[in-house]
């Protein structure tokens, strides 16, 4: 690559286009002073970035701008480009010229360009990295900078040596990474605070899917139990109708016989004379003992409707109080007493013929009813109004049938002791109608016994219909709690015979495990369960790209770091290599320009406390702790042949004219830059001085283009092609070219 041309428009004291071709190694530009030399050194620092309007001799970006002369009008912007040969892709474009632009506008805007596309700065200041080309620094070096490498700082010099050796691309790359390291280690920090934001909304719904999922398992157990239940239900009921079918047709016959059989011993009696009375007495019992089985009858099936409503009652009220649990008014456990102790006790009274043992039952029930609704159901938002006087209507209704029930009672003890006065009598008696009788009595008797036959399947039949609705209602509940898993039961696969042999309390055991199971349910609650799962599962996916988002993140992390440590170590290993090279060559020069002597640069650390602010307790208290770091400096030493002077304060003003240039020089060729620009960095040396100042540019020239702003004549003698700078009266600055090489043809 090398520099081809430097075009200027506008730009400062160049009004018109202005054209500066580089075609030779040395290219000199001459002048004299105040004509606008500086401005060509000026224009390169302008294009390739220099953004300090103060290094460029101005106060603000419209003094770059030239603002017009007698018969020339101000411009509206200043342009310069510089153009490089790209043939050998030192740039990396893809073109084989490459044009750098900058425009400066009278608002102060700037726009850039690379190959008249639009860029940024940064854009052009990677690029010209990349080929060790900046804005200023080592090889663009003006009268009054060419001392400043030795009167900067050792931070300063250390600055201004990595920038000559090309370290300023691993500078940016790693500035680059340390800003994305950063920003990754702040989105780290984001990410794991949404994290840390949802944990606690994942946690509570993962208890609610636990929950959901529990209630899964249990409906999966609950069908199975219904299941059960359901089908030995269904085969008790089947098998039980059949029976109280069968067992009722031979007693139904039976009874109409002996009532056939009444009446013919009744006409027989009624037709003999010689009868003592005996007749009446019989068909008197007999007529009292119809009318109380009939009585009898009816208050058994009576007490069957009140058993089942209070069943009914019983199972409101357990449901009520189970939802009236949710407010946590009714511990579960004391509903599920209730209610187990209503079931034993009805249980109980199904199993019992005895009017004296199903009244104490009764009286039981309601003993255990009125003290859990005193206790616990005083609160008529849990039990409605109306049920409560339903339930008092059944307990006078109760207290009724007790005092009838005693009445028949009463009346079949009489009827009994009437029965065997009468029999004693006829056995008593020598009447020829004893027969006839005895017939009628022993039809009578076992009238009364089928006739309680009778009744006990009668209330059989009541109790069956009630098991069948309660059947129903649990089916119906079941569907309800499981869906028509519920009718998934076959009663072809329960045994007949293990059934109806089974004690019932078994069965009733199943239906209490059941209400457990349902009332646990009913207690989690089920609604919204898709949708409690469906956000779980987004919550739970949201945390899991998150979570590999951060794993990411800091795997990206961690590959800068590594980028950041490599780079600082190839910095380090370049920097050091590099501090050799210019040694070599630091000398070589210094002993060329002094014909002797010796100077080298070296690396100096210097320790400084910086002063750390940490705000602490929320800004209440302030720690102004100390922190230590070490800075990395370059020191030159140096020392004159034949003298007893060393170091740079020592130094005449020609001396350390000559120092700086050697080891500008010796910087030079260690990484040498494309072009190299010196303005007037030769004025202060006298003629001797300036032969070996030329011959360190001759030597310069083999590794980069040399632009020379010099007013020297050996300088000048060294150059392939002058530039002549002149103003006139209307302060514009032009262009004069003339090659040394043609105008030597011309002279001779």
């Amino acid at each position: 690559m090398r520099l081809k041309s430097l075009e200027l428009s506008g730009f400062k004291s160049f009004a018109k286009k202005g054209d500066l071709h580089f075609d030779t190694p040395i290219t000199a530009i001459v002048g004299p002073n105040g004509s606008g030399k500086s401005n060509i050194a000026e224009g390169f620092r302008f294009a390739l970035g220099e953004q300090s309007i103060k290094s460029l001799r101005g106060k603000k970006g419209e003094d770059l701008i030239f603002n017009g002369a007698k018969n020339s009008p101000k411009a509206n912007r200043a342009s310069v480009k510089v153009i490089f040969d790209n043939k050998d892709r030192l740039f990396n474009i893809d073109f084989d010229e490459v044009i750098v632009e900058r425009i400066v506008h009278r608002d102060g805007s700037n726009d850039y360009f690379i190959n008249k596309s639009a860029v940024r700065l940064k854009d052009i200041g990677e690029m010209l990295a990349a080929a060790n080309i900046g804005s200023s620094g080592h090889h663009i070096i003006s009268q009054g900078e060419a001392d400043r490498i030795l009167s900067a700082s050792p931070k300063e010099r250390r600055e201004m040596i990595e920038d000559a050796l090309g370290l300023k691309i691993y500078q940016y790359k790693r500035l680059e990474s340390e800003r994305k390291l950063g920003k990754t280690e702040e989105n780290i920090k984001s990410v794991e605070s949404l994290r840390r934001e949802i944990a606690p909304h994942i946690k509570f719904l993962n208890r609610q899917v636990k929950k959901i999922e529990k209630a899964a398992e249990m409906r999966v157990e609950l069908r199975d139990l219904y299941n059960d239940y359901l089908a030995r239900e269904e085969v008790y009921i089947k098998e039980e109708g059949q029976r109280i079918e069968r067992e009722s047709g031979p007693l139904k016959i039976e009874r109409d016989t002996l009532a056939k059989k009444i009446i013919a011993s009744k006409s027989t009696l009624e037709d003999d004379d010689k009868q003592d009375g005996s007749q009446d007495k019989i068909i008197s019992i007999e007529s009292r003992t119809q009318e109380t089985q009939v009585k009898k009858g009816e208050l058994v099936r009576r007490l069957g409707r009140i058993e089942g409503s209070l069943d009914a009652y019983a199972r409101d009220v357990e449901r009520r109080a189970r939802n009236a649990n949710t407010d946590g008014n009714v511990a579960r456990s004391k509903v599920q007493s209730v209610f187990s102790d209503i079931r034993d006790s009805l249980r109980d009274a199904r199993e019992s013929n005895d009017i004296e043992k199903i009244r104490v039952v009764l009286s039981k029930i309601d003993t255990v009813i009125s003290d859990f609704r005193t206790a616990y159901m005083t609160d008529t938002s849990k039990v409605e109004e109306e049920d409560v006087v339903s339930h008092d209507n059944l307990i006078r209704e109760k207290d009724e049938i007790e005092k009838e029930m005693k009445s028949v009672r009463d009346v079949e003890e009489g009827l009994t002791r009437d029965m065997k006065e009468l029999r004693a009598e006829l056995d008593r008696g020598r009447s020829e109608n004893r027969e006839a009788e005895r017939t009628l009595f022993e039809a009578m008797t076992r009238q009364n016994e089928v006739m309680l036959l009778l009744n006990n399947l009668t209330s059989s039949l009541d109790q069956l219909k009630r098991v069948k609705n309660s059947f129903e209602g649990e089916l119906n509940e079941g569907a309800v709690l499981i869906g028509r898993g519920v009718l998934q039961y076959d009663s072809a696969t329960v045994r007949v015979d293990e059934v109806m042999s089974e004690d019932r309390s078994k069965q009733e055991e199943r239906i209490r495990i059941i209400e457990r199971i349902k009332i646990r349910l009913e207690d989690m609650g089920g609604g919204g369960s898709d949708d409690v799962i469906k956000e779980y599962e987004e919550a739970t996916e949201r945390d899991a790209f998150l979570g590999r988002e951060v794993a990411d993140l800091e795997k990206s992390a961690d590959a800068l770091r590594v980028l950041i440590d490599e780079l600082a170590k190839k910095l380090s290993e370049e920097f050091n290599i590099g501090i050799n090279k210019i040694n070599t060559q630091f000398h070589d020069f210094f002993t060329l320009m002094f014909g002797g002597g010796s100077a080298k640069i070296f690396v100096v650390e210097e320790k400084k406390r910086r002063r750390k602010l940490m705000d602490e307790l929320l800004g209440d208290d302030v720690d102004t702790s100390e922190e230590e770091e070490v800075e990395k400096g370059i020191e030159v030493d140096i020392a004159l042949p034949h003298k007893k002077t060393k170091g740079l304060m020592m130094l005449s003003g020609g001396e350390r004219a000559l120092t700086s240039i050697a080891l500008l020089f010796a910087i030079s060729q260690v990484n040498p830059p494309p072009f190299v620009i010196l303005d007037e960095t030769d004025a202060a040396l006298d003629e001797a001085n300036s032969r070996k100042y030329g011959d360190m540019i001759a030597k310069l020239s083999e590794n980069s283009q040399l632009i020379l702003i010099t007013h020297n004549r050996e300088t000048m003698s060294r150059a392939g092609v002058l530039y002549g700078i002149t103003m006139g009266s209307d302060g514009i600055s032009k262009l004069l070219s003339v090659k040394f090489d043609e105008a030597v043809s011309v002279a001779k």
